[in-house]
């Protein structure tokens, strides 16, 4: 019986170590041939931050080597060395755990069946079968055990090789850290070089496009060298031309110097004979007012308010210088028809109703112009009240219903301008002054009423005529001499009658002094403008005066009277003349009787109940046509 289980046995065996030697085979080879599998690994460890112990990793093997056990084989693999072949033993040992399953189930045979307690050969059968296969488990863990021995051995070989691959790692680790310490020391070196590089690029790139910027600007200079030089060029043959012109033109220059100063001779001799000329325009323009008269009279006829003409006054289209007054007288006994009485009158010119105020002016610019030249000059108008002497003198605003003192006026300042050009100059002083009740009164005066103060009249030896404390305003044109106007028709004395609404109950008297020089001709001259507004006379039965009005009427028709008396005075060439009857003559005693050339308007009103006036007027007016007096002298040094 125990013959058979040996037998048994060793063919276990066999078959067992054979198939174990067929088993550990492959693992060995690998072993063998995958000895370079362990050094990355361990390469790897050691190029690590942290190495392991050296003494930590050696004792696990050496305990390996003495249990030749499978489960302390398998500690080894802490180091990270022998993961592949600990993975194959692994491996293998699963194996033959699932062959010994195998095994243990063939061997159990049916497995659930127990054999009966008499059966003791099946089950002495049952255990060598067990033993066969614990045996064969032995062996193979032997092989196991001799492979990883020879596996271990390696594996020190390769530790010991591997330590020395640590070492000499490590030391070119520190030779690597010294290099990097090294490195560190440049790296911020060339950090610091690195920041200087980019600021010489960027100082590079600055100074790029600085160049850029100068090289556009070069270009731009260059263009506008060129550009230059060709105008310099251009220039300079322009200058060539103009110094060729120059000198044709210095060569011109002395010819028309010498032509100025022939012209310049001319000249001069031009303006000694319009002096002479002008001189002898004065004379003759003189020679004709004396063959006019030095007084001289116009009549004035006004126009009806609704238009026409009244039947009792009589006009010549023919003839402008009479007027015929017709009047129808009763027959006292009533046996006779009615008859018709004619008074006719010839004056220096007569004007119709029809007449404007330039056409008027006309007629009396050339006496204006005397002023000028040196003469005194005289204009006044008489007449009734509300026969149209303001009108006549001052008119009204409009251009066209001026009177005859703003238009004598801007004839003068205008004429004064012309011969400023042949070296005359002239100098204006205007005074207004009205006499009412026999009193003087200045116009101009802006003061007080409560201190107006008191005018006389003074005669110098000269026989030139002033007035005390009145007011002299300088003007320098016309402007000025028409707000002077303005401010004395304000101040003037008007009120209402029954034959006028605004009734001037006073006399003005408007002066215009003139002085001119001509320094050139060392030539003086001096007159004087006297431009009148008589107060009308009337009849206390039209006019129906009473109070303060008949006191200015009595002073008005006193007045008047006393310069008829004057007139006739002049006219029968009296060797006394009443100047001194009135404050009106003597004023202008050098206007009537002397050195003056005088014009007097007389204005008639046409209505038919104004017959007796009119007569009176006309009347008054041939007498002082009538007159001859002195011949006037102009005023010259």
């Amino acid at each position: 019986m125990s013959r058979l289980p040996v037998m048994t046995s060793k063919r276990v065996l066999t078959s067992s170590s054979s198939e174990n030697s067929q088993d550990f085979q492959p693992a060995q080879k690998k072993l063998r041939k995958d000895p370079d599998h362990v050094k990355p690994q361990a390469a790897a460890t050691i190029i690590g931050s942290k190495r392991p112990p050296v003494a930590a990793s050696r004792a696990p093997l050496s305990k390996s080597v003495r249990g030749a056990g499978a489960a302390t084989v398998a500690v080894g693999p802490s180091r990270g060395v022998l993961k592949p072949s600990i993975a194959s033993t692994a491996a293998k040992g699963a194996n033959m755990k699932q062959t010994v399953a195998s095994t243990g189930t063939k061997a159990g045979g049916g497995g659930g069946t127990r054999r009966p307690p008499w059966d003791l050969k099946g089950k002495v059968s049952d255990m060598e079968d067990k033993i066969h296969n614990y045996q064969g488990k032995v062996k193979s863990v032997n092989q196991e055990n001799e492979a990883l021995r020879c596996s271990m051995a390696q594996s020190r070989s390769k530790v010991v090789e591997m330590e020395k691959e640590l070492e000499r790692q490590r030391s070119q680790i520190r030779e690597y850290e010294e290099e990097l310490q090294a490195i560190s020391g440049v790296r911020d070196e060339l950090e610091k070089v690195q920041n200087e590089l980019e600021k010489v690029s960027s100082d590079k790139s600055t100074l790029q496009k600085e160049i850029s910027n100068l090289e556009g600007k070069y270009k731009v200079m260059e263009t506008l060298r060129d550009s230059q030089e060709t105008e310099l060029q251009t220039l300079k043959m322009k200058l060539s031309v103009q110094e060729s012109t120059l000198a044709r033109l210095q060569m011109t220059l002395r010819a028309t110097e010498e032509d100025v100063c022939s012209l310049k001779e001319i000249v001069a001799q031009q303006k000694d004979e319009l002096h002479a000329g002008e001189m002898e325009r004065r004379q003759l323009h003189n020679t004709i007012q004396e063959l006019k008269g030095n007084i001289r009279v116009f009549c004035r006829v006004r126009p009806l308010v609704d238009g026409g003409l009244s039947k009792h006054i009589q006009l010549l289209a023919s003839d402008n210088k009479t007027i015929t007054l017709a009047k129808t007288e009763e027959s006292h006994t009533g046996r006779t028809a009615d008859t018709q009485k004619n008074y006719n009158f010839s004056f220096d010119r007569v004007f119709s109703p029809q007449a404007s105020q330039k056409e008027v002016f006309e007629e009396i610019s050339l006496l204006v112009q005397s002023a000028l030249d040196g003469y005194n000059v005289c204009c006044f108008a008489y007449g009734q009240t509300g026969s149209g002497k303001t009108y006549t003198m001052e008119g009204d605003e409009f251009d066209e219903a001026r009177g005859v003192i703003p238009r004598a006026v801007q004839q003068i300042f205008r004429a004064a301008e012309k011969l400023a050009a042949q070296g005359w100059e002239f100098t204006f002083t205007a005074s207004f002054v009205e006499i009412y009740n026999e009193t003087l009164r200045d116009l101009l005066y802006t003061g007080k009423a409560s201190k107006r103060p008191e005018h006389e009249i003074r005669k110098s030896s000269n026989n030139e005529v002033s007035i005390t404390n009145l007011t002299y305003e300088k003007v320098s044109n016309e402007d000025q001499v028409l707000g002077l106007i303005a401010l004395a028709n304000q101040n003037r004395s008007t009120a209402q009658t029954a034959q006028n609404d605004r009734s001037s109950r006073s006399h003005s008297v408007f002066q215009l002094d003139i002085e001119g020089v001509n320094t050139g001709r060392d030539v003086k001259c001096k007159s004087t403008l006297c431009l009148v507004d008589l107060a009308g006379s009337e009849r206390m039965v039209k006019s129906q005066s009473q109070g303060e009005r008949f006191k200015e009427m009595t002073a008005i028709n006193g007045s008047l009277s006393n310069l008829g008396i004057v007139i006739a005075a002049l006219a029968n060439k009296e060797s006394y003349v009443p100047y001194r009857n009135s404050k009106l003559t003597y004023l202008l005693q050098s206007c009537l009787g002397g050195n003056s050339k005088t014009l007097m308007f007389v204005n008639i009103a046409p209505e038919p109940d104004s017959f007796g006036e009119t007569l009176n007027s006309l009347r008054f007016a041939s007498k002082v046509n009538d007159c001859v007096i002195g011949t006037a002298s102009a005023n010259r040094k």
